[in-house]
């Protein structure tokens, strides 16, 4: 079995932003915690519909850059699991499908 950092094809940045589900009709806000140029943690408000966040569902994502750009991506959704009783959140790790430039240059000056 291998380590999680030894999968990672990019170095992860920790950060703090904001970013709304594009693809939702309720409570569509999100929180990224970590990205890199191919990939992000974000954490959700619970959902209800447990089959939202299935391996391999698509998800659009706004992200909102420090700067007050907006960035829209296209995600696949990797892994993703309730972080309840402890937190009434969910954790969904996402690859960026042909991240744009704009995102790109986001990560490296970051």
């Amino acid at each position: 079995m291998t380590d999680g950092k030894e999968r990672r094809h990019s170095k992860r940045l920790t950060v703090n932003l904001k970013a709304e589900r594009l693809s939702c009709t309720n409570n569509c806000s999100v929180f990224i915690e970590n990205l890199s140029e191919n990939g992000i943690h974000m954490i959700t408000a619970p959902v209800r519909n447990p089959n939202l966040f299935v391996p391999g569902s698509a998800v659009e994502l706004k992200l909102k850059t420090t700067n007050g750009e907006t960035i829209k991506l296209q995600c696949n959704v990797k892994w993703a699991y309730d972080n309840a009783p402890e937190d009434m959140t969910n954790s969904v790790g996402l690859e960026i499908i042909d991240p744009p430039d704009s995102y790109l240059a986001f990560v490296k000056n970051y």
